[in-house]
Formats: C-alpha cells, structure tokens, sequence
C-alpha cells in the first residue's frame, strides 16, 4: 500500500448529497448508557504490562448508544476506556450488550479508547493462563466479568428513555500539535527509530508530524434544537503518560468530559485508525504537558462541533451492514516455541503472556474465527467499525473510497490481532509489525481493504424531496 494512494484524500460535504434519503422527521430514537469501569487497586494494567493500579486519577467508564430505526433490529455501538478487548472477551462484551438491547450480535460493535493506565480483557488468554498458574496475570478476571454485566445493565436500564432524532449532524475540523507519526525513517526506506507517545528526545520530536489524519470528526444527533448524543473520532494512541499505575481516561478523557458539559448532551469518543500515530512529537512526558494536550483536543471538538451541518433524518436513511473476514496468521508465530515459554515458570511474566496471546489469537482462528466489520450510514454518512490497532493509511483509505460523502473510522475493535500495518510496512521493520506485536501478516491488508470497499461504495445521488 504505497502512501500517495491515501493522500489524496479530502471530504467535500456537498448539500445535494447529504440530502439522499432525508426527509420526514422522527424516524430515529435513540438511547444512550455508561458505565463505570474502573479497576480495583492492584488490578494489571495494559494488559500486564506497566505497573498495576495503585491511584485512580480519574475514573473509567463505557459508553454507548442504541439506534431505533424504524422497524429495523436495533443497533449497539459501545466504547470502552480500557486498552483492548480481545478474541472471546470481545464476543462476551458483544454478546452481553446484544442481550441487553434485544439485538443480534452482529448489530453490536464494541470498542476502546486505549488508554495505557487502563485494563486489557481476554477470556481466550486467561483460560491459557490458568492452566499453568498464571491467572489474573493480563487482567482481572472477575472484575472483568463484573464491568460486562455492568454496562449490560446500565443500557437495559436506559431502554426506557428512548429519544427522538430528527436530525444528524457532521462536523470536523483539525487537531492542532497533537498527533504526528511514530515511524520514523531512514534513507534506505527502513524504520530507523519508533517516536512513541512520549519522547524526551529533542531531535526526535523536531522530526516532521509524518503521515496522519488531523482532522477530529464529529457525529451528533438532535431531536429539533436539542443535542441528544455526539460522537467523536479522531486517530492518534491517546495516552500522554502512562506505565505509573495512575488510573486516568487521559488527554482525550478530559477533553471529553469537558466538552460534554458545554454541550450538555452524552459525548463518546472513538479512536480512529492510530496504531502508527501517537503524540510524541508534542510530548515531553510531563505532567502539564497532559493539560495542555488535552486543551489542544478539546479545541478541536469544539471546533467540530461549532463546524456541524444537520439534516433532517428518514428512517430509510439509516442502514447497518457488515462483512466478517478471516485475517491471515502470522507466518512467523512458533505454536511450539509459545507454549514452551508459556509453560516456562522460570520466564518473565510478560513473556509468558506474550506467548498466550499469541497462542489464543492462533486458536480463535485454528476455530474458524471472523473478525467482524460493521457500517453504520446515515445519509450519506457512514461510520465504519475495525479491529485492532489499524494504521492511519486505512482511516485515510476508507476516505477516499468514500468520495465526497463523509466517513469517520473507529478501530481498536477487536484486539486479538494486535497491530494490524499496510503491507508495505512489514518490509519497513519497526515496532508496530515486528514478530510477536502484530499477530497478522501483511496479506491483512488485501482482506481489510476489500470488506471496506464493499461497505463504502458510494451511492448514486438521490433527488432531495
């Protein structure tokens, strides 16, 4: 996948367009629900991998909204402050929320902000783990189970309140000095070294931002005047420090919060497609530095917001789609080699559960396993769902096969491939599709960009009514 296929890419909201299939009002309910989910003290953090919970800074929670369209099946889209949800815990949160809504699983799409100082969850590893002495090592187990049943209740709770939508709404606008591209390279077209969520290194964050997406992109929904629900995409890891044990929602958590109190309406913010973008360029790792980048998002929301067009919404301008790929095993991954340093009680424990990770997303797919990708439309607008942790030329993709009408992504979806890079990134080297980080091959590419084509296929204009 070479660069200047994404680059070129722009969304031109053209009024003629966004009037395909809007007409009459109150076609549309909606409920929105959150959850606390925050980890108990000495809870594994990022997936076992920093230093357990030892202060919350701020709380975590999961969030979501239901849609009613007309006589359709309802449709769930839930996003969770926790690192990464993976392989059967990600079907266990989808199947719990469908439940809970009266919904089919493959109407649900569950995923994660993927803050560092924040929990992992995979059933898959954990079984693995038990078996050698090893539980709770990735995750707490029981209070995992416990968050699921949480946010289940909490949307069964809010059922009772639907709201009417009349109107949608689409802004977007740039994130200034926030994201910039962790792959840094050298002359001979290699990695030369990786700028990570914070760099101290001035040479390093002199660097150009490199290949991103800076624009926030906003979605929001209206019954008349008053703001229902907004949701916000934006690509870039959204941690500015971690690995302390402090508990936070983070930059992008603060902003949030903030903006939900300006607008007065319940905010959900996804991640887009940021597994190779993150904020290094523009973070020291201090603790100001997190206020002031979190004042940069904010500013982007509110300009996304202050930027929002609406447009009446008919039921029959809502549709959700989906396709389920198979994404093609590491070539690379030792089952034998896995299971010997699982076993290894002498191993460091990251290792070990390293090597079940690896072990569980290569038995998901032994299973015949299908990762799951769901389109929301409304209107012309479309709101695609991914896995893992996608790189930016995807996001950028998926705006191009989507012409002019308008498109936001959210990944960090299923977890269990881990990194998921362009194939032209695996010749490159570098952290992100190195053995044993990303758990897919680079054929990846060809299934992902296949599903997103059939799902973004641009539709003919209609006349507006």
């Amino acid at each position: 996948m070479k660069h200047n296929r994404f680059l070129a890419t722009h969304i031109g909201f053209v009024l003629g367009a966004l009037l395909l299939g809007m007409g009459s009002t109150g076609a549309l309910e909606v409920i929105t629900f959150r959850a606390d989910v925050t980890p108990p003290m000495g809870a594994p953090l990022c997936n076992g991998n920093v230093t357990p919970v030892a202060a919350v800074d701020d709380p975590l929670t999961a969030r979501g909204i239901v849609l009613y369209a007309g006589g359709q099946t309802p449709v769930v889209l839930c996003v969770v402050d926790w690192v990464g949800i993976g392989n059967t815990a990600h079907d266990a949160w989808r199947q719990a929320l469908a439940d809970a809504a009266g919904t089919t699983v493959d109407r649900v799409t569950v995923h994660t902000v993927h803050q560092h100082d924040a929990p992992g969850c995979d059933f898959t590893v954990e079984e693995l783990a038990a078996r050698v002495a090893l539980s709770g090592a990735m995750f707490d187990p029981d209070f995992a189970r416990q968050a699921i049943a949480r946010t289940a209740e909490a949307l069964r709770t809010a059922a009772t309140r639907r709201q009417h939508v009349t109107h949608v709404g689409f802004g977007k606008a740039k994130v200034e000095r926030v994201a910039s591209n962790r792959r840094i390279m050298g002359e001979n077209g290699k990695v030369r070294v990786m700028r990570a969520s914070r760099c101290k290194d001035p040479a390093l964050r002199a660097e150009p931002e490199g290949l991103i997406d800076p624009y926030l992109r906003s979605v929001s929904f209206w019954d008349d005047h008053t703001p229902v629900a907004v949701l916000m995409y934006y690509a870039t890891h959204p941690q500015t420090r971690y690995g302390e044990g402090h508990v936070s929602a983070d930059m992008v958590g603060w902003a949030r919060e903030r903006r939900e109190d300006a607008v007065g309406a319940p905010h959900l913010y996804f991640t887009g497609a940021g597994g190779n973008i993150a904020a290094g360029k523009y973070n020291d790792g201090s603790v100001e530095n997190r206020t002031v980048l979190s004042a940069r998002v904010e500013d982007g929301m509110r300009q996304a917001w202050d930027n929002t067009k609406r447009f009446q919404l008919s039921e029959d301008a809502v549709a959700w789609a989906t396709r389920d790929v198979a994404l093609p095993v590491r070539e690379e991954i030792d089952d034998d080699e896995d299971r010997a340093v699982l076993r290894n009680q002498d191993a460091e424990t990251k290792k070990r559960v390293r090597a079940a990770r690896e072990l569980a997303w290569r038995r998901q797919c032994a299973q015949g396993h299908r990762i799951c990708i769901g389109r929301l439309r409304l209107g012309p607008l479309s709101i695609i769902h991914m896995p893992g942790e996608l790189f930016v030329e995807y996001q950028l993709a998926a705006q191009q096969m989507a012409g002019e009408a308008p498109v936001c992504m959210a990944a960090y979806g299923d977890y269990g491939p881990g990194y998921i890079g362009t194939a032209e990134a695996y010749t490159q080297g570098g952290y992100e599709t190195q053995l044993h980080t990303s758990r897919v091959s680079p054929k990846a590419e060809a299934v992902l960009l296949q599903a997103m084509r059939e799902l973004l296929e641009p539709r003919a204009p209609q006349p507006a009514e």
